[in-house]
């Protein structure tokens, strides 16, 4: 009896022991699930003009992918806005992007290449379409253009396709009733000042630091899209039915407008990406763009208004697997 006691207290022992490890297993477990490492290679992320907020958002979020996936590397290239984006996307050389819905619907229904592989993640914030001509200046409506030098972006560009449409739908040929520079946003101010063009158009969340910086060294006036337009631009069908009539804020540039709010047109911007593109990677990335809002909205203003309750509806787009993924997870 007394030799038994040391055995019994040896099994106790053991047992304890194993029960002990069991439960830190579990908790290992539980903090670091199996089967939930983070994606690793390279990506590829095309974004935009260096003073756009298509690159400022894209710089952001390569820091919140770097935060949650660390074993993702994404690379960034400058492009020209949502034209080149969507090719890229399209035919490999970039494998996300953001890209405005119409441009997304142009290539679709121009049956560009690899237009049937893309594929929506997330529908992000809108675009508004800036007119911005110097503050004495007659232009009151995008009918006075007539006769003008106008800066409307660059070939690939965002902005160039939403101009043309807007100057078509005041009943302008933009091949003819305008003399058309293909400047972007980073050249575009300073022409402006310099008196070598008489307006440029922008299409960009808002604020966009270059004309928030134009603003403090020079007089500039924002020129009125009205309703008007936007049934117009309606009727031309195609693309033109992912405009909307719109409102900038009087505080999204108050040293511009002055207090005063302006009619414009908006149009969505959607993350975008392949058919092929892995699921798990995009599901997760699509969890950080949805989850660093806040973040990155600290110093982009549009992102702010990344909403998950909307970022569903990437329309013309179905959405990626790994995106509907994501979506079925978080769904009430």
């Amino acid at each position: 009896m007394l030799q038994a006691l040391p055995r019994i207290g040896r099994r106790r022992a053991l047992l304890g022991s194993t029960a002990a490890l069991a439960l830190v297993g579990l908790l290992l477990w539980w903090l670091l699930p199996i089967g939930d490492e983070s994606p690793s290679g390279t990506v590829t992320f095309s974004t935009g003009t260096p003073t756009g907020v298509y690159q400022k958002y894209g710089m952001l979020l390569r820091g919140a992918i770097a935060k949650d996936l660390p074993r993702l590397d994404v690379r960034l290239l400058d492009s020209d806005g949502s034209q080149q984006n969507v090719r890229r996307v399209a035919t490999g050389k970039a494998d996300f992007t953001i890209a405005a819905a119409d441009a997304v619907e142009t290539y679709r229904l121009e049956k560009q290449p690899g237009a049937d592989r893309l594929r929506g993640c997330a529908r992000l914030y809108d675009d508004y379409v800036h007119l911005v001509v110097p503050r004495s200046s007659p232009v009151r409506s995008v009918a006075d253009l007539k006769g003008r030098t106008v800066a409307v972006g660059p070939a690939g560009s965002g902005v160039r396709l939403i101009a043309d449409h807007v100057l078509a739908a005041a009943g302008l040929d933009p091949k003819k009733d305008i003399t058309a520079l293909s400047d972007g946003i980073g050249t575009m101010p300073g022409l402006l000042k310099q008196h070598k063009i008489d307006a440029f158009f922008w299409s960009g969340g808002l604020p966009t630091s270059a004309i928030t910086q134009l603003s403090n060294r020079y007089a500039i006036r924002l020129v009125p899209i009205g309703s008007d337009l936007v049934a117009k631009l309606h009727a031309q069908g195609g693309a033109s039915s992912y405009y909307r009539a719109a409102v900038m804020p009087a505080d999204a540039y108050p040293d511009i407008e002055q207090g005063s709010a302006v009619q414009t047109v908006a149009v969505a911007n959607l993350l975008i990406t392949r058919e092929d593109m892995n699921a798990d990677l995009t599901e997760k990335l699509t969890r950080t763009v949805i989850d660093s809002r806040d973040r990155i909205g600290a110093q982009v203003h549009a992102a702010q208004l990344v909403d998950l309750r909307t970022a569903i509806y990437t329309d013309p787009l179905e959405l990626h697997e790994g995106a509907r993924r994501y979506y079925g997870s978080v769904k009430p």
